[in-house]
């Protein structure tokens, strides 16, 4: 028994053994780089010269003396608490409908998944495209239909490159959210809907007091993740508006630095000419503890809503 015992523990070791290369990888090319871009929030550098020590200088001028970040941040925030509900809604009502039709369910289902799976230049050529001032095809429909009677400038306006923005995020994610409640949906017992259809509920009344309540846990995923997104928007406004030149220092934002993302101001500041790593570091780290706490906010809010888990 003592041999056989021996010859066990002496196995352990091939599980470890095998675990290596992905612990070798993973600690190469993500917990280093984390700790590393952490280490390097408390310096002063650009990449090639000596790194200067300041402590939390970085921090202390990025909430204190530094109005585009804070300014980033309302927009960031602005984004995600618009594109956030309105993705998951549309996403919801979208999956319900396409869940008990017959014919062309799978066609209606792709066709709603495309933007998904499309490159993110390429949407930003068709919304380039949508909304030009000269050739867009929305200032050519509105004046035909007579809503306007003359091209308007939709990517100059304040408000509207915000609204422009929301509905490129929304247009590109709808059929991920699609996705994720069909799946959810089929997992449903049928028992229960036929037991409400015998009772005669209506299918509205079915929907609100069934479906919805059984989606609570993917609305929860979905709300959550879609916190952490819109908090990390970058693609959407830069391939739109990277064009803009921005106020002071040539950092570029949409018109007045209104859709001026956290990331896009985090890749401004460490990736321009005058390259400022610590400093882009620190926006980093700032940005992570902001989507932890929006991430538990968003958690406690469906959660209380939902009431207790089943």
């Amino acid at each position: 028994m003592r041999k056989k015992d021996k010859g066990l523990k002496k196995g352990n070791k091939w599980p470890y053994l095998f675990c290596l290369p992905f612990l070798a990888a993973y600690f190469m090319f993500n917990l280093f780089p984390m700790l590393y871009s952490f280490q390097l929030s408390f310096f002063d550098w650009n990449g090639v010269g000596v790194k200067k020590f300041v402590g939390i200088q970085n921090y202390i001028t990025l909430f204190t003396k530094d109005p585009l970040f804070l300014k980033s941040l309302g927009n960031t925030i602005v984004l995600m608490v618009f594109s956030t509900p309105i993705t998951v809604f549309l996403g919801m009502m979208v999956a319900y409908l396409l869940f008990d039709i017959g014919r062309g369910k799978r066609f209606y289902q792709t066709v709603n998944f495309f933007p998904y799976i499309t490159t993110p230049v390429a949407i930003g050529f068709i919304f380039s495209y949508l909304f030009d001032w000269q050739s867009g095809y929305i200032n050519k429909l509105l004046v035909g239909l007579g809503v306007i009677s003359e091209p308007v400038y939709w990517l100059q306006s304040v408000a509207a490159s915000k609204a422009i923005v929301v509905i490129m995020v929304v247009w590109r994610y709808l059929g991920y959210y699609m996705t994720i409640y069909l799946a959810a949906m089929t997992s449903m017992p049928a028992e229960v809907y036929e037991a409400a259809a015998v009772d005669g509920a209506t299918r509205f009344k079915m929907f609100t007091k069934i479906t919805v309540p059984m989606l609570k846990n993917t609305t929860m995923f979905l709300i959550v993740t879609s916190i952490i997104g819109g908090l990390q928007m970058f693609e959407e406004p830069k391939l739109l508006f990277s064009g803009w030149a921005s106020i002071g220092n040539g950092q570029t934002g949409g018109p007045g630095n209104t859709v001026l993302t956290t990331v896009w101001k985090f890749y401004n500041d460490a990736f321009n000419m005058d390259s400022k790593l610590g400093y882009g570091s620190a926006i980093a780290y700032s940005l992570f503890v902001f989507i932890i706490l929006f991430s538990i906010i968003g958690f406690k809010i469906t959660k209380g809503r939902g009431g207790e888990d089943e």
